[in-house]
């Protein structure tokens, strides 16, 4: 399998600009399939106006974005299409006058109990499940989002300020699942944070960002594991 024939994601000369102001500019970036990638960089970086064009929920304003060999496709208004199987975490569509728990057995019919025995099992995240999902805070909205990313069979997860919200447990079985998604299906996942100790540990590449350029890009603690896998 040659090189190209792996790339999910190829970025060429890549801009973003809001008001007059160049927010995103990348000359090349290539992201390969089944790969687990952290972007790393200050507030204000640029890493989430990144992960939203790589979503479909943002366009460039210059440049080429191939997902898949191909551009996004658009409806007859422009708008981008997002795929089925890119998850951008955190654009689940609740009703967000459900409680918690009774969503999760309304959505997950056949497997609630796992679920709860998984996710939920701890001194922090046992308090979301009587709630209303419109009711939770920013940090139990993170979690609920998480927990749907990692029982969904997206092709691409996509997560912003990854951990940022949690505490060691949550953290905990948040990568243990991220690991077990990539391992089992081959899911290519991008995560960002301001963190590097939530990334490094996590992650088969490193993506350093500031003012909207990348900087450097490093192998993870992860990448031998990664070798040694895609070259069975």
């Amino acid at each position: 399998m040659n090189k190209k024939s792996t790339l999910i994601y190829e970025l060429k000369n890549l801009k973003k600009v809001y008001n007059n102001n160049l927010i995103l500019s990348i000359g090349r970036l290539q992201i390969h399939r089944g790969t687990i990638y952290g972007i790393l960089g200050p507030i204000g970086s640029g890493k989430t106006t990144l992960l939203r064009i790589l979503a479909g929920y943002d366009s460039q304003s210059e440049g080429e974005l191939l997902y898949d060999h191909s551009e996004h496709q658009r409806s007859w208004l422009g708008k981008i299409k997002v795929p089925d199987e890119i998850c951008f975490t955190g654009n689940h569509n609740y009703n967000k006058s459900q409680i918690v728990k009774s969503y999760i057995d309304l959505y997950f019919p056949n497997k609630t109990n796992k679920i709860l025995k998984q996710y939920f099992n701890g001194s922090v995240s046992k308090r979301i499940l009587p709630l209303k999902i419109k009711n939770l805070s920013p940090g139990q909205k993170a979690w609920l989002d998480t927990v749907f990313a990692l029982e969904g069979d997206p092709r691409v997860l996509i997560q912003d300020d990854f951990g940022s919200l949690f505490d060691s447990e949550m953290r905990s079985i948040a990568s243990r699942g991220l690991r077990k998604m990539n391992k089992n299906f081959g899911t290519t996942i991008i995560l960002s944070s301001i963190n590097g100790n939530a990334l490094r540990n996590l992650c088969s590449v490193m993506i350093y960002i500031e003012n909207g350029h990348i900087i450097k890009i490093r192998s993870g603690k992860t990448s031998n594991q990664y070798k040694n896998k895609s070259n069975k």
